[in-house]
């Protein structure tokens, strides 16, 4: 660990803090860029590459979560007892490279393998950086702050959707990888001179402090919040997965004009929900022990309507509106998540419980449910019949009904436990 130490002031947040916040914001905008680009450009790898929608998916999605989630665990373990910026860095390095080497893939097998790495090099972010922030800022605060470094994702997501459809349209898919993976690396540099905070600084009172991770495991409210949140994973991740493919089919819209107000929505939509959605969720976390739960199963459950008008108008106007909507909800649910997983985990355990929660979210988020979605359209045929598409999108509010189940569950679990304690 590095020795520079930050203390953090109870009347006041030092600046450094925010610029912290901010650096490793940034990091993740480039983290979700990388991830979410080959979303877009789905139609004209198909195109040349002659790939399924099932191949499509596993390229997608599989490949990257292959080891991004597998490794979580470990990175997330190592992260409670190595240097966190330096795990940061590493991952950096690893996904900028193959995320623009993956313009020079010339088959399933080039491109799969180099989404694989981008997967190995993301799966340091989350539990090093969640863990971070947790230290830089205090608790009450926790929400709201892993909600702003959340925003990245709207970020990330709107500038790959933005730019890779204009960069596509005038140089072809390929560059939209060099143009937009390599430029990571600029901030390798800038997260190896950051300050590492002291681990459980910013702690008064948490739920568990021992270093033994057993208990944890078999903690309920944490194992329901994981299962609760992965299940909104499947809705949230189809809709930068599959929406594209989706109006490109459907409506008939052009890649560009998709990426367009795509991206629009998603920082007009995504990146206000996300934010918002952390500062209500300290809210009620302030009035209830299950508060933040309790919010993200509303919100959980008012999505359910939205996509089913979603799936069911022919207005293109509706359909980008309910879009922005969505995306705003669909987000709001991060800073909620990763705040309650560092209150249950303790400082001694973040790093695991981050990337315990990772592990399964994304496996369920990003490595079960696109190629589920993709085998469906296959099956159906969608590339003949692609009004059918309808129909496979409808697992998004199934998946949000069961969500709100089952974190409406937890939060009961929490409350329950408090007032016996």
């Amino acid at each position: 660990m590095d020795a520079t130490v930050i203390t953090l002031q109870k009347e006041k947040i030092p600046a450094y803090s925010w610029y912290a916040l901010g650096l490793l914001t940034i990091i993740y905008v480039m983290n979700f860029l990388d991830r979410v680009l080959i979303y877009l450009l789905f139609t004209p790898i198909k195109s040349e590459m002659h790939f399924s929608d099932l191949q499509l998916a596993l390229l997608g999605s599989t490949s990257f979560v292959i080891f991004y989630t597998l490794l979580g665990i470990p990175f997330g373990r190592l992260s409670d007892k190595v240097s966190r910026k330096k795990l940061i860095a590493f991952g950096l390095t690893v996904w900028s490279i193959f995320s623009g080497l993956t313009g020079f893939a010339d088959s399933f097998w080039t491109i799969f393998a180099c989404r694989m790495m981008v997967g190995i090099g993301e799966a340091t972010l989350g539990p090093a950086a969640l863990s971070m922030l947790s230290d830089y800022f205090p608790a009450e605060k926790r929400a709201t702050v892993q909600a702003v470094f959340s925003s990245a994702i709207a970020i990330g997501a709107g500038i790959a959707f933005l730019f890779g459809g204009l960069i596509n349209d005038a140089f072809g898919w390929r560059y939209a990888f060099y143009f937009l993976g390599f430029p990571g690396l600029v901030f390798v540099i800038l997260i190896l001179f950051l300050k590492e905070p002291q681990r459980g600084i910013s702690d008064k009172k948490v739920i568990y402090e021992s270093k033994d991770w057993k208990p944890l495991i078999r903690n309920l409210p944490f194992l329901l919040l994981i299962l609760g949140y992965a299940f909104f994973a499947i809705a949230s991740n189809s809709i930068s997965i599959w929406l594209p493919t989706f109006f490109n089919r459907v409506q008939h819209l052009d890649l560009a004009q998709i990426g367009l107000w795509i991206g629009i929505g998603t920082i007009a939509g995504g990146l206000p929900g996300t934010i918002l959605g952390g500062w209500l969720a300290d809210k009620y976390k302030v009035k209830r022990a299950g508060g933040r739960l309790l919010f993200s199963s509303m919100i959980a459950f008012i999505s359910v309507p939205f996509w089913l008008i979603l799936l069911n108008t022919t207005s293109v106007v509706m359909q980008f509106i309910l879009i922005m909507l969505l995306l705003g909800i669909g987000l709001a649910w991060l800073g909620p998540a990763a705040a309650d997983v560092n209150d249950i985990a303790g400082p001694n355990l973040r790093g695991l419980a981050v990337g315990i929660y990772f592990f399964v979210v994304n496996a369920i988020g990003y490595g079960i449910s696109p190629p589920l979605y993709g085998k469906l359209n296959d099956l159906l045929n969608v590339t003949q019949f692609p009004d059918v598409m309808r129909h496979t999108m409808l697992l998004s509010p199934a998946a949000c009904l069961i969500a709100g189940i089952i974190l409406y569950t937890a939060s009961k679990i929490l409350e329950r436990r408090n007032n016996a304690n």
